[in-house]
């Protein structure tokens, strides 16, 4: 017993003495690449351009493009290399020397690395201007059949839906910039009732894709937007690339198959081309164009463009429609129902069949304005008033109402308010709101929305502005709203998951050009279309004095 109890002793004594031992020194974690990143810019800052060490060498290569920006024809210099902003993203506790600032990539640079445990290493960096390699054909449609193909990017085939014989057409193709098609189908009239093999090749010359035309039916997806397929169509300064001078005036957006038209205040429409974003021209509004008479503009899936007035600042209530870019607009509904009205309003369905007009009341509680549109007629000039319930404290001035149906007048809709700031799925039976997403904070504006089906799934998107110069920035959500469990969260916080896309936040905004002017007025606005052959769905959207930018989404099942 005597001796258990002392081995026992002397047991806790060891695992004392061990606990009490210095603890061993541990070096901070090794760094394995020491560079993570280098990134050169023009001296005035613009361009980015990622380096890379070249395979089995001590070279770092910065690659600068032939042309910048890229979309153009301005040829880079080697003067403008000689002195670039370089900045690197290194390991922790890992140094460069000489430090990285200004450099003449022109030349050969030498650089130290040191890293955590003092080893040192040493890189040369240059620059080289360098041709595109990139060989892209990403659309292709035939004007004079009225037909767009379905570009499949991973199998390199174009597919064209088509029964029967097609007569020999020119085709127009958007490929990566600067480089070229062999054969042109632009300037060659092909027969595509059988293959045939377009090859792109890159501006360097080298670089080539192959794509195979069809006459075939892709598949689709069972549901919905195939995941990862949103692709960035353009992003357009209004006033640098559209040449918008006015601020705060551009207010509206109307999309038809081939052009997105943007509606400014007291200025002639303009018209971009829907796949690219580049302006085609103008729509002469004649006496239409005025501060107040041209104030808010929108579409229908037929591609109609409507111009509303405000009222009744500028008389009775007035919506003009325009069957193209180039017709004269013509009254469509006139209304002295002497209420504020104007600043939104939105149609579902294509008043060439059937339609519902919605507009926001403004400032008289929560109440909606209501025409409609029976097989190609509009039934009355005098709106129905619809009053619903649910919002806390309604909207003043910024508001938008969409149904979910062209013809359906008990059908849900959606509505987007400031004031309460948040957004609310209306039963269209009762008026009343039946769920709505977390009150946003009141710094932003909620004022646009847009609903549309694609490949058996419900979609709608709504924004949010900031007219400050400071503070978060302007968002567009999409969500899946093919029924209402997961319409619930908060977008800020991206807790909704109703939500299937949102926009890069800061970017887009007034807040995301040089210099910022602030979106006084807090407008912007979004559209949804789908393409005639039921493979793409589009999202549009606009931020005063910021950008107007295209997204195409998809449902090819690849």
């Amino acid at each position: 017993m005597k001796n258990n109890i002392f081995i026992a002793i002397v047991l806790v004594f060891f695992t004392l003495l061990s606990s009490c031992h210095k603890p061993d020194e541990l070096l901070p974690s090794v760094s394995r690449d020491g560079i993570n990143s280098i990134t050169a810019t023009f001296a005035d800052g613009t361009g980015n351009f990622q380096g890379f060490i070249k395979p089995g060498s001590d070279e770092i290569v910065i690659p600068v493009p032939y042309y910048f920006p890229e979309s153009s024809n301005n040829q880079v210099t080697e003067t403008q290399l000689t002195k670039m902003r370089v900045s690197a993203n290194l390991d922790d506790n890992v140094t460069v020397s000489p430090s990285l600032l200004y450099l003449d990539l022109t030349k050969e640079n030498l650089i130290t690395l040191t890293d955590q445990l003092k080893v040192k290493k040493q890189y040369k960096v240059k620059g080289v201007i360098r041709k595109s390699n990139e060989c892209l054909l990403t659309d292709f449609k035939i004007p004079s059949l009225g037909m767009s193909g379905v570009v499949n990017e991973t199998t390199k085939t174009i597919s064209l839906i088509a029964i029967g014989n097609m007569t020999p057409a020119l085709a127009e193709v958007t490929l990566s910039n600067h480089a070229t098609i062999s054969p042109d189908p632009s300037k060659q009239a092909l027969d595509y009732n059988t293959e045939i093999k377009l090859t792109v090749t890159a501006h360097d010359g080298i670089t080539k894709n192959i794509y195979t035309i069809k006459k075939q039916v892709p598949s689709k997806l069972s549901y919905g937007i195939r995941s990862g397929s949103a692709k960035l169509l353009f992003a357009k300064q209004l006033k640098a690339d559209c040449g918008i001078t006015a601020d705060n005036l551009t207010g509206g957006i109307a999309v038809t198959d081939d052009y997105v038209i943007l509606n400014t205040r007291n200025a002639n429409s303009i018209y971009l081309n829907a796949k690219t974003g580049e302006k085609v021209g103008e729509i002469d509004l004649g006496a239409l164009k005025g501060n107040l008479t041209n104030f808010y503009s929108t579409s229908d899936d037929d591609g109609n463009i409507f111009i509303s007035n405000l009222a009744p600042n500028a008389g009775p209530f007035k919506i003009y429609k325009l069957t193209s870019v180039t017709s004269t607009p013509e009254l469509m509904i006139e209304w002295n129902g002497t209420m504020a009205v104007g600043r939104k309003f939105s149609i579902n369905g294509s008043i060439k069949t059937n339609a519902i007009i919605t507009a926001p009341i403004l400032a008289a509680g929560q109440k909606i304005a209501r025409w409609t549109v029976v097989n190609g007629v509009l039934t009355s000039q005098i709106p129905e008033i619809i009053t619903m319930s649910g919002l806390a404290k309604g909207w003043t001035t910024n508001a938008d109402v969409v149904y979910t149906s062209g013809t359906n007048l008990t059908s849900d809709y959606f509505v987007a308010a400031y004031s309460d700031n948040t957004f609310a799925w209306v039963n269209g039976l009762t008026n009343t709101v039946r769920k709505s997403l977390d009150v946003i904070s009141a710094n932003y504006i909620m004022n646009a929305v847009d609903y549309m089906e694609f490949n058996n799934a419900k979609y709608v998107t709504t924004n949010w502005v900031n007219s400050f110069s400071w503070g978060a920035a302007d968002g567009v959500w999409l969500m899946d709203v093919s029924n209402d469990n997961n319409f619930t969260g908060n977008l800020e916080t991206k807790t909704c998951k109703s939500v299937v896309w949102e926009c890069e936040r800061d970017k887009y905004g007034a807040k995301g050009v040089t210099p910022v002017v602030v979106n006084a007025n807090g407008t912007g606005d979004v559209t949804l279309r789908v393409s005639k052959d039921g493979y793409y769905l589009y999202l549009y959207f606009m931020f005063t004095n910021g950008y107007v930018v295209g997204y195409q989404f998809d449902c090819i099942d690849m």
